[in-house]
């Protein structure tokens, strides 16, 4: 069986006692561990681990093991980067967290499975499960997301704000990339098995994990090449439309090019035959227009617009 130590043992942590031969749960926020760990006789670098930033993490001590995780946000998000801190020794199991709904989800679960029965890797082994049991479909989310931007891009003329998409979602792969990384080196770690805290026959349950988490980062590298080709994509339909933005300044250009000539060459200060001749000014008018409608023509039968 198993005994839980959680916010109510703060209030009085004197009467909190670790005897060797039984199980301990604790739940605990960066602050209430602050109040208790010396009553669990943890190491002090425990609590200065906790205070600390970083990055995910394993690290395999004497006698017991402790993992540091920081779960990816998206920019967007608005709450505070959430830490999760696990002590692991062999009769006690603790889960520190800044996030207390994360502390409320397992004692939950902690309450509602047979505490005669489960162990403290069993009870490690549902948490890592349950922490990226959703990462498929919010994978399969993104992907769709990424598919839909792809659509747009396809058929809408208006991309001013498809780069900053582009760039917001690479910066999401790129965190969660880094994520799953973690997550698998954690997850080797704890098949190596250093302080032999974990059962030769639950030790498959983290393999089973670590190759999911493998699965979860290859589809991240796929997404990512995926984003990669929307964005080359974007930059071929911004190259296209300058373009054509081009071909049609070329084409105004071609078509006032000979009404240029012919200004050029009557503004010269020169005495020329033509001035004297009724029909003179007529026939310069007809030569111009005659001149754009047949560019016009041309230009229209090779179809260049």
């Amino acid at each position: 069986m198993i005994n839980l130590i959680n916010k109510a043992s703060v209030q009085s942590p004197d009467n909190i006692c670790i005897n060797d031969n039984e199980l301990y749960l604790g739940l605990f926020t960066i602050e209430d561990f602050d109040l208790v760990y010396s009553k669990l006789n943890l190491d002090e670098k425990i609590i200065t681990e906790c205070h600390k930033n970083g990055t995910s993490k394993f690290e395999s001590h004497l006698g017991f093991d402790f993992i540091k995780l920081i779960l990816p946000t998206s920019k967007d998000s608005k709450d505070k980067q959430t830490k999760i801190f696990i002590y692991f020794s062999s009769n006690l199991l603790i889960f520190i967290s800044n996030n207390n709904n994360i502390l409320k989800k397992i004692s939950s679960d902690f309450k509602s499975s047979d505490t005669n029965i489960i162990t403290l890797e069993k009870v490690l082994y549902a948490f890592l499960e349950k922490l990226t049991s959703e990462d498929s479909l919010m994978l399969e989310k993104l992907e769709q997301h990424i598919s839909n931007l792809e659509e747009k891009l396809i058929t809408s003329s208006n991309y001013d704000n498809y780069i900053n998409e582009i760039i917001t979602l690479r910066r999401r792969l790129l965190s969660l990339k880094r994520y799953y990384e973690q997550l698998i080196a954690i997850g080797e770690s704890i098949e190596e098995n250093e302080n032999e805290l974990i059962s030769e026959k639950q030790l498959k349950y983290f393999k089973m994990f670590t190759h999911r988490m493998n699965r979860l980062f290859n589809s991240v590298i796929n997404l990512r090449d995926y984003v990669t080709q929307v964005r080359e994509a974007y930059q071929a339909q911004v190259d296209i439309n300058q373009n054509n933005l081009m071909k049609i300044f070329t084409l105004i250009t071609t078509i006032f090019f000979p009404l240029t000539l012919i200004v050029g060459w009557y503004g010269m200060n020169f005495q020329m035959p033509e001035y004297g001749w009724k029909y003179g000014y007529p026939i310069v008018i007809t030569l111009s227009i005659s001149i754009i409608v047949i560019c016009i023509f041309l230009f229209r039968k090779k179809k260049w617009f």
